[in-house]
């Protein structure tokens, strides 16, 4: 495996332009390759499994230099930890959770960035707010004053073909300039956290900034 990490991630840094953030995403990926990529030059991480990521964080306390991202569903009993531990929230997928993360926020005196997650077609194995009930609840979320919404984060489902998949994160960009529109005070949507191993080109075409990459990085995940 040794260099292999480097190389993937050299690739990648290639076809991809400069402005786009690549988060490695490290769900059952070991701290030792994490500080592989580490030393390739990545600086996020993006972790699905709170308990997971805590311990890796503990792992590697000592690269003081890396921003972490939660972009797995927040059980509201782990919001708190969440919070405490991460710097960028992709997964806020509903108003109740996005309330509840403002009312922690402000007890912990701290500002997370955080993307909305919305789900753009039916697909029953996704969270996210579905369109029509996002545009609904934006005026509640901008009531939000302890949360940094900085754009929207988006999962395909499964099966979609390239004219399907780039449509769909078309849509996304779309929505978020529709959102931007409306000049909300405290909704800024400057980022789009879309694209994963298999579609991320397709993503950065249609308009994505952060990318979040696993098995392209580290190989076949372990179950």
């Amino acid at each position: 495996m040794s260099g292999i990490i480097a190389q993937n991630i050299n690739q990648i840094r290639a076809s991809i332009p400069d402005y786009i953030r690549l988060i490695a995403v490290t769900k059952t990926v070991s701290p030792t390759a994490m500080r592989e990529a580490y030393e390739a030059g990545i600086r996020d991480f993006g972790e699905n499994r709170l308990q997971e990521a805590l311990c890796k964080q503990k792992e590697l306390q000592e690269l003081t230099d890396v921003s972490w991202h939660f972009i797995g569903h927040i059980q509201t009993n782990k919001a708190k930890k969440v919070l405490e531990h991460f710097n960028w929230i992709h997964s806020v997928d509903s108003l109740k959770l996005a309330q509840r993360l403002n009312k922690l926020a402000e007890e912990l005196a701290c500002q997370p960035q955080v993307c909305l997650q919305v789900k753009l077609l039916e697909d029953p194995n996704k969270y996210g707010w579905e369109v029509p009930d996002l545009l609904a609840d934006l005026p509640q979320l901008e009531l939000c004053h302890h949360l940094d919404i900085q754009g929207l984060m988006t999962i395909l489902p499964l099966g979609l073909s390239k004219t399907e998949a780039l449509a769909t994160f078309m849509a996304a960009k779309e929505l978020a300039q529709e959102i931007n529109q409306q000049q909300y005070s405290h909704i800024h949507m400057n980022q789009l956290s879309m694209g994963m191993s298999g579609d991320y080109l397709l993503a950065i075409k249609a308009g994505a900034t952060m990318i979040r990459l696993g098995q392209i990085i580290f190989g076949a995940r372990k179950i």
